[in-house]
């Protein structure tokens, strides 16, 4: 096993793990935040491993695929923080559940 194969492996295991613990943060919390964060983990993951796996068939299309995950990342960020500052404004509770029962 060569250098640049065993730093791919590392960094996809390192993926793997990354997401593993977003999926399990955003399956497990009700808090909006830490969901979004838990989630923005899992699009991190996902860059990390097109990265990855760039390096090892020398290819640019996977980084320009983790640099696409990035840019949707920071929308997601900026929409996702929008919508949970006006629900907090308006209930002053963070509840994922009464969150999914909105209407209007």
């Amino acid at each position: 096993m060569t250098v640049t194969t065993w730093a791919v492996a590392v960094a996809v295991a390192v993926a793997v793990a990354i997401f593993a613990v977003g999926a399990i943060g955003v399956l497990t919390r009700r808090n909006p935040l830490i969901m979004f964060m838990a989630a923005e983990m899992m699009w991190n993951a996902a860059a990390l491993a097109f990265i990855a796996y760039a390096r090892h068939y020398h290819a640019v299309s996977g980084q320009a695929m983790a640099f696409l995950i990035i840019a949707t990342a920071a929308a997601e960020v900026g929409i996702g923080l929008a919508i949970i500052v006006s629900v907090y404004h308006r209930r002053h509770r963070l509840n994922i559940d009464e969150v999914s029962r909105l209407r209007g």
